[in-house]
């Protein structure tokens, strides 16, 4: 019956049987966050391997909406409240953005030799897919992107649970949420709705991030309407977990000697870098007793958004601070970045590193 298939079909199909067994080994040698690294180490080594694997595309978008819902039902007239004290620890989110261009530009350029576009776009930390976008235009190393990128993402959500764990005696089994059942049939749909609506209606206006911020966007005004009440249920919040542990390790299909050599190394030495430096920023949060010690160390990770989410979920900080802070840096990021590479002249040195006229 196989064989009827076509290939992206037995592709997707031995991608979610490895992400099935690496949940399973992980569930069973009693691991941390099986439905996280399980599919995310399983579809990883598959992929250096040389596996044809294939990410699961719509339906993992989907899976992000979850999120969405979550970070929006965290969203409550007290987080509203609670907004001019966060300001302090907000402010300090443009000088972290600056200082991580500051030494993640040159370290491309002159380290890795990248051009000037891949240089400027593998720096600034923002999402992957705005980042490749925006690199992509000025003329960048798609590929060399994608990988620093993903390279980012992978070592933040490996060793963010082992210093959470390590450093800050936190446990990370805090409920995620309340089992399905458990939970009013009013609110489940309304928070169905508000991921469908959030998620096309942002993907309809051109909303970056559209399958996080639309649903969360939504929700969050259900949740200061009295709407809703809760987050989605655990079984929701695990398989957005599923999907985004596959869709880390399917990052590096196709994978080559030089591009580990080069691309992956480069990211890796990076993320070194930036974790130095967001040790510092929680420090210096929490020294100026601006947040706790942890929701300081998730507010400054350089983590994706989504992937931040789940540990502040798992690790049972508060969603609230740690997201305000997430969409700061990549508000400013999406939006400061290119016209930071306009004023400095970054798409004409790159245009002089393609020899463009």
């Amino acid at each position: 019956m196989l064989h009827s298939l076509s290939s992206s079909a037995r592709d997707r199909i031995l991608t979610v049987c490895l992400a099935i067994a690496g949940t399973g080994a992980f569930w069973a040698t009693g691991l941390p966050l099986p439905f996280l690294f399980g599919p995310m180490l399983a579809c990883l080594i598959a992929a250096l391997a040389g596996a044809r694997l294939r990410g699961m595309g719509q339906i993992s978008v989907a899976a992000r909406t979850i999120l969405g819902v979550a970070v929006g039902a965290s969203i409550t007239p007290d987080l509203l409240a609670r907004l001019p004290q966060l300001a302090y620890s907000v402010a300090l989110i443009p000088f972290y953005i600056v200082i991580i261009g500051l030494i993640g530009v040159p370290f491309f350029r002159r380290v890795y030799k990248f051009d000037w576009a891949t240089s400027w776009y593998a720096a600034m930390p923002g999402g992957l897919q705005d980042m490749v976008i925006f690199g992509q235009e000025a003329g960048g190393d798609v590929r060399a992107l994608s990988l620093i990128h993903a390279t980012r993402v992978l070592i933040i959500v490996t060793v963010a649970p082992i210093i959470l764990t390590a450093g800050f005696g936190v446990s990370l089994d805090n409920p995620i949420g309340a089992p399905v059942v458990t939970l009013p049939m009013g609110e489940l749909a309304l928070m169905v709705l508000a991921a469908l609506v959030g998620w096309k209606g942002g993907e309809k206006i051109g909303l970056f991030g559209a399958s996080i911020l639309g649903p969360m966007i939504v929700t969050a005004i259900l949740s200061l309407s009295g709407l809703i009440h809760v987050r989605p249920p655990s079984e929701a919040i695990l398989v957005a977990q599923f999907f985004i542990g596959m869709g880390i390790g399917v990052g590096y299909v196709g994978v080559t000697l030089l591009e580990l050599r080069r691309d992956v190394a480069a990211g890796v030495i990076f993320v070194l870098l930036l974790a130095a430096l967001a040790a510092g920023f929680t420090e210096i949060a929490y020294v100026l007793g601006l947040a706790p010690p942890v929701e300081s160390f998730l507010a400054f990770a350089p983590g994706g958004q989504a992937e931040m989410t789940v540990l502040a979920i798992v690790a049972g900080a508060d969603l609230g601070f740690v997201i305000v802070h997430h969409l700061t840096r990549i508000v400013v990021v999406i939006a400061g970045a290119p016209i930071a590479a306009r004023l400095l002249g970054v798409n004409e040195r790159a245009a002089k590193d393609r020899g463009d006229t």
